[in-house]
Parts: C-alpha cells; structure tokens; sequence
C-alpha cells in the first residue's frame, strides 16, 4: 500500500490520499485532479465523455476494424475457438452492428439499451449515440477462458460510398472514436484480394488518430496467394496505408491466415506461423501493460484537457463587455490557428496538444463565448502537479505490483496450443533440432565436418584457434557472432578444438546461416558426448575414425 500526504495553505489544511491499487489511484486522481477542470471548461462536451468507474476497472479491450468479409468475425472465433451469441459468418457484409464480447459465467446477449444503464460494462457514455445506435449494439456474454483476460469488440463492415455511411443513422466515426480513446488495441483487418480503403474505412481510421500507439495491422487470408503475388499486395498495402495513416514510422503488419482450416498455399507456412505468433504475444501482453496503458491515456487526456482550458478562457478573456459580440466571436474563430500559436508561446505547449483545429472552429459555433468560464490557476496547478508527482508515484505502484504479482497473460483457446509442444513455434527447428533424438544430432553431419578438420592439420587431435578461425571465416559471418559459436563449441576451454567440438561449430554455423538465433549457453543436447559430465551418455554415441 502507497500513501503520501498533500499539505496546503502552509499546513493547514491535510488531506491525506491511499491507495490500495493502482486501479484506484488513477480513479481517485481523476476524480478529485481532472475532472473539475473537465467540467468547469465544458470538456465533455467538445472531446470524451466524462471516465466512469467501469473504464478503469474494465478489463483490457482490443476493438477490430476492417471492410466486410476481412474477417473480423472469424478471426474472434479463432482466438476463442468456439463460436460466441450473436455470432454470423459469411462472404457478405454479416455483422450489421457492434458486438461487444465479453465474459459472462452464463452464455447470452445483451442488448443495447440494457448495457449501457449497467455501471458495472464501460458503455454507460454511449448513450448519447441515441436509438439508432443502441439498436445495433449488443454485448456477447460466454464462459471463455480467453475473456477472462480481455474483451473483444467486433465493428460493422466497413462498405465504400457516402450512401452507406449515411443510412447507418448514427456517426459510425465519431462511436470508432469514442472506442478507441478506451480500448488496449486496435486491429484493423485487410484482405490480401481487398486493399483498396474505401472513404468510410478512411475516415474511420482517422478518427482513430492520437491513438497510432495502438494499431496493429492485419492481412489476413495471406494464404490465398503465392510468395510473389504476397510481396506485391504488401507493398501495395504499405502504401495504401501511408496515404491514410500520416506518421512517420511504419505500422506494424501481421501477415496469416486466421481461422483453423488448411492452408491454401503452404510455401510461407514458417513466415506466417511466426508471425501469429507476434501477434500473440503482443495480445497477450494487454493484461501485463493494462494499468500502464491507462495510465498513459489519463496522461493525454489531461494535457488535452489543460490547453482546452486555455483556449476556452483565451475566447472568453477577448469577448467585449456590451456591444460586438457576434462579430467578435466570428473574428476570433476566424483567427483559431493564429490563437493556437499565441497559447503555444504563451504557455509553453507543444503543437501536438491541440485538437484539430476545423472541428473546434465549428464547434465553437453553436456557444456563446460570453458565458465561458475564466481562466482558473487553481485548477490549472492541481493537474500540473498532478502529472508532476502523483503520476510517478503511480508508475512506482505498477512496478511493485508487477514484482509482487505472476505476469498476467491471456491463455486459453488459440492461446493454449501455441505455445509448448511439438506445435509450438521453432520446435524441432534451428538450435532445438534433435532435442528428442536418442543420437547427437551433429554426428549426422559430422563425417563431412571430420574431413575438414584433418586437413586444417591437428596437434594430438586438436586444432588450434589460428587454423580454426581460417575455416569458420568462409562462412563470412560477423566475427562477433563466430566469436560467440567459437565460446558455445570450445567445451573445455582451452583455447583449441577437438573434432567434436569442431564438429559442433561447423553446427552451429548451419544454424545461424539457416536464420536461427543460437543461444546463450549450449543447450545439454548438443553437447559433444566425450565432454557431458554423465559417462553413460557415450553410449548414446559411437564415435569411430577411419
């Protein structure tokens, strides 16, 4: 448990704050820290909804978006590995609305209106989408194991033309929006034969700007094309993507093929198996990075909520008294940007604080600037140190919890096979290779290795470090990494190699020239049997010379 104490007015007044975990630190610090400046600065009606209980003690959340037939869907039914209510697959657009997939000791469905009065789900602030939303909105309730540690947020089918985005009779950007300032990780779906980003899905995807920390990308039926055609549509997508998402690193792309039925090309079988397995280990890590994740984004939303401020008492402070005030306002929203560099000066603010600047200057329309509260230093100060010292001791909490508690992972469904046995990814391959076979795998090669080393002339059955360097440089390997075999085959030590320990560096170069990693230490299988500390592991392997 963490405590400290706040003194004010010189002592006088003490009011003293514990938290029991970091959950309700970040809570607490909300509550009593930012949302009074939310609300004095008329924040929730210009950029988020005010945080309720729920979206900090919800668990973490990954929101799925793509054009229909990508295979959203599907690819929730792939992580689950059973089918969930509400569920419906096909080559037409089939999810007509957003489905929440969620945890529930009974299976069963939800609908819209009866979620979002429900304190305990993080949806109570989509209410005000109205009617037209709720309708197409339902929560998917099962016994999971995968969803004891996430939730799971499937999206409607993204369709090309403005006529679609209209008769959907809610704004579909603006409920992407609001899910992706509250989930863990966005993944956008593409289809190797359908890359082109239709208006919608471009829109949709920029309403997800500020938060490019959590998008991942997905092309998915990878399989459905050979290695060439794959290298084309990739680069393609790249570019595609570029146009929409304007950062300067590159996103991250998973290339497979998600759900559990053959594989249609089989010649980049390894290259997808690896990367599903990226793509598993970042979903898994959700539960671990959860409280750091929200964390960061109270973090955000008070440095937005602070140049909000700014601005609002910046309108207010330039409004006249009496007469003008129409012009006036229309003026100072005409000169918005001009406004935004003045406060970025003035208070030191970075330029990517500030909203965008057309939707505030067409929200800005419909108040009256008269009735703008001033600007308040109290409040401002209470954030700032907020975000100054109470944010560190935070991050001090996560770190205690994280040394104290086992890592949580998500486990279960496509998550339980994965990972150990001879279906686990590199088993049986690279430095792992021969782990389960009776003889030393090296002896397999070795009769080849054994030619080499007799003519680099050994000394009482041994070469010396000189005459081996002069071989295992063909290999033209960094001489970092063949200092490294060099350690992992030299058994004894001393400075020279016999044949078996000659044999396992030429081993080991294999490997690394295969595209394997080798190890940090010699794994007990393919240590030569003349040097293992159990005698009886000789006979494992007859070693005979010609």
């Amino acid at each position: 448990m963490f405590s400290w104490v706040k003194q004010e007015h010189g002592g006088h007044n003490k009011e003293g704050e514990m938290y029991q975990t970091v959950t309700e630190g970040l809570q607490t610090l909300y509550t009593k820290k930012l949302l009074p400046l939310e609300e004095t600065y008329l924040f929730h009606d210009f950029h988020s909804p005010a945080l309720e209980p729920a979206d900090f003690q919800s668990k973490p959340m990954v929101l799925l978006v793509g054009q229909y037939s990508t295979g959203k869907t599907t690819f929730i039914r792939y992580l689950l590995e059973q089918d969930f209510p509400g569920m419906r697959i096909g080559p037409e657009p089939t999810t007509d609305g957003f489905i929440a997939v969620m945890y529930g000791e009974n299976e069963g469905v939800v609908p819209g209106n009866a979620l979002v009065v429900d304190p305990k789900k993080p949806f109570r602030k989509l209410n005000a989408f109205g009617n037209a939303f709720l309708n197409r909105f339902i929560c998917s309730q099962m016994p999971n194991q995968v969803l004891q540690s996430i939730s799971i947020i499937d999206t409607p089918g993204i369709l090309s033309g403005e006529k679609q985005r209209i008769s959907r009779g809610y704004d579909f950007a603006e409920v992407l929006r609001w899910f992706g300032e509250r989930v863990d990780r966005i993944i956008l779906l593409f289809d190797a034969h359908k890359l082109d980003i239709s208006d919608e899905f471009s829109e949709a995807i920029r309403a997800l700007k500020g938060q490019d920390d959590k998008i991942r990308v997905v092309l998915n039926k990878a399989d459905q094309v050979d290695t060439q055609q794959l290298m084309r549509v990739y680069g393609a997508l790249m570019w595609s993507l570029g146009k929409v998402i304007n950062t300067p690193e590159v996103v991250r792309v998973y290339l497979g093929s998600f759900w559990a039925k053959p594989l249609q090309n089989t010649e980049n079988r390894r290259l997808f198996e690896a990367e599903s397995q990226d793509l598993f280990r970042d979903i898994q890590s959700l539960p671990r990075n959860a409280a750091l994740r929200k964390l960061n984004d109270l973090i955000k939303r008070a440095r937005l909520a602070k140049v909000h401020a700014y601005i609002i008492s910046y309108l207010k402070k330039e409004m006249p008294t009496l007469f003008g005030r129409e012009k006036k306002k229309e003026e100072l929203i005409m000169r918005l940007p001009e406004i935004y560099t003045l406060l970025q000066r003035e208070h030191h603010i970075s330029a990517g604080d500030f909203p965008n600047v057309g939707k505030m200057q067409d929200m800005l329309q419909h108040y009256d600037f008269h009735k703008f509260p001033s600007l308040k230093m109290k409040l401002i100060e209470s954030v700032d140190k907020m975000l100054a010292t109470k944010i560190a001791v935070l991050m001090a909490m996560i770190r205690e919890e994280e040394s104290k508690q086992p890592a949580a992972i998500v486990t279960g469904g496509a998550f339980e096979g994965s990972q150990d046995g001879p279906f686990g990814q590199g088993y049986g391959e690279g430095i792992s290779a021969g782990a389960d076979a009776e003889d030393w795998i090296v002896s397999r090669d070795k009769h080849r290795y054994d030619e080499i080393f007799y003519t680099l002339m050994p000394i009482n059955g041994k070469i010396t470090g000189v005459n081996a360097k002069k071989e295992m440089m063909n290999s033209r390997l960094p001489n970092t990494v063949l200092g490294k075999i060099w350690k992992l085959a030299d058994c004894d030590q001393d400075g020279m190699l016999d044949d078996e320990e000659f044999a396992l560096a030429q081993h080991l170069i294999k490997v690394k020239l295969e595209g394997y990693e080798l190890p940090g230490e010699l794994p007990d299988h393919l240590v030569p049997p003349s040097h293992r500390k159990n005698p009886a592991a000789n006979t494992m392997y007859n070693h005979t010379e010609d």
